[in-house]
């Protein structure tokens, strides 16, 4: 089975007329990679280890189910659906035990899933409530991108909440992704479809935790999503279940000035909402060519004036990730590397030193500020508050 961002997949099958995407793509030195996760690897394995560490995922989808048990989430639209997955860490041996996590390796291989519990809308809001009761602190929501499969979507987080540990409670929405290279369109479409579920999801989760603390996190594809139901909320008149969002955005795959309109219909947040930017991300160039030319919000550089006025009348917050390490050929997840550095600073305390407040920034392999390259920005925005 092809790897997600596969070079053949994309010069064989994303032949677009005007250019040769698959000469684009073959100047591109990349590796092969592992098969992708099925469906059966999220099937119940009962264990009766008391001491192994344990993550429950609580995910919300709008995939059509197919009729079998437990449920397997496929590519079809359906309704919205709820479910509770409980996870076990798998030790580097097999054995269940915490383990330290690269963002090189495949999160499927790390974990095993030991319960799936389907819920209704009702009991999905309870079974918030009561992980909040053992620790929970900040209900996170990700909005998985282009090309995932549920199960994909599913062990991405679970690796992600495991780098956090318990002061998360993970929430998962997962769009219908053709989970195919071929199916940008169809996924472009389906995020489309998918904007009511979300928007819906967030204001139940809202109302379930009154005044707590939620973030949502979209990445690539995902990231318009998450923008078009923080719109349409805003429209809707929504503004308590806003004002209580941490946003953040991962390598969008969003027209620049798209975003600038979402921007502002959706105004400030109470949060600065956080962009992570990667100059050279190849799946959101290849996306680019796609549209057009037209550059990806994602891929743009920080000091970018049309950046920095966005920083300047929204007041957003723009991370430069590019130093960080990336475990795709296309340097399109740099976000797991900077989400485990971010899990780091939490546990001691807040976010890394010197990104607190709206602006422009470029972190180090090791997270840290490089500022010195951003003093005339930092004066443009500056001047602007």
């Amino acid at each position: 089975m092809p790897c997600r961002h596969s070079p053949r997949a994309f010069g064989t099958r994303l032949a677009v007329p005007g250019f040769s995407l698959s000469a684009v793509v073959l100047a591109m030195a990349l590796t092969a990679c592992a098969a992708r996760p099925g469906p059966e690897t999220l099937d119940p394995i009962p264990s009766s280890l008391k001491d192994a560490k344990s993550i429950t995922i609580l995910a919300a989808t709008d995939r059509a189910p197919a009729q079998v048990t437990p449920p397997i989430y496929g590519v079809d639209r359906g309704i919205l659906s709820y479910e509770a997955i409980t996870m076990l860490e798998k030790a580097p041996n097999g054995g269940p035990y915490p383990s330290v996590h690269s963002p090189d390796t495949d999160p499927s291989g790390d974990f095993v899933a030991t319960e799936r519990r389907a819920l209704d809308e009702t009991a999905f809001a309870r079974h918030v409530a009561r992980m909040r009761k053992k620790g929970g602190e900040t209900i996170v929501i990700f909005v998985h991108g282009y090309n995932y499969s549920y199960q994909e979507a599913v062990f991405r987080l679970a690796q992600l909440s495991a780098e956090a540990g318990q002061t998360i409670i993970p929430v998962l929405f997962s769009w219908p992704s053709q989970a195919s290279v071929a199916g940008y369109v169809a996924d472009r479409d389906s995020t489309t479809f998918a904007r009511d579920d979300l928007a819906r999801l967030l204001v139940m989760l809202g109302r379930a935790r009154p005044g707590g603390r939620i973030a949502v996190v979209g990445h690539s594809m995902g990231a318009w999503l998450v923008m078009e139901a923080l719109r349409q909320l805003r429209l809707e008149g929504e503004n308590d279940v806003i004002a209580h969002l941490q946003v953040g955005l991962a390598a969008p795959d969003i027209d620049i000035d798209v975003f600038r309109k979402q921007a502002a219909a959706v105004g400030r947040l109470s949060s600065p909402l956080t962009v992570l930017v990667s100059a050279d991300d190849r799946a959101l160039a290849i996306s680019s060519r796609l549209a057009g030319g037209r550059p990806r919000l994602g891929s743009m550089s920080v000091d970018d004036p049309r950046i920095l006025d966005i920083v300047r009348s929204d007041g957003m917050r723009f991370i430069d990730i590019t130093t960080m390490p990336a475990s795709d050929g296309f340097n399109h997840d740099r976000f797991i590397a900077f989400a485990a550095r971010y899990s780091d600073a939490a546990r001691d305390g807040g976010l890394p030193d010197g990104i607190r407040q709206a602006g422009v920034y470029l972190l180090d392999t090791t997270g840290r500020v490089l500022s010195a390259p951003f003093t005339g920005a930092a004066r443009i925005v500056a001047g602007s508050q």
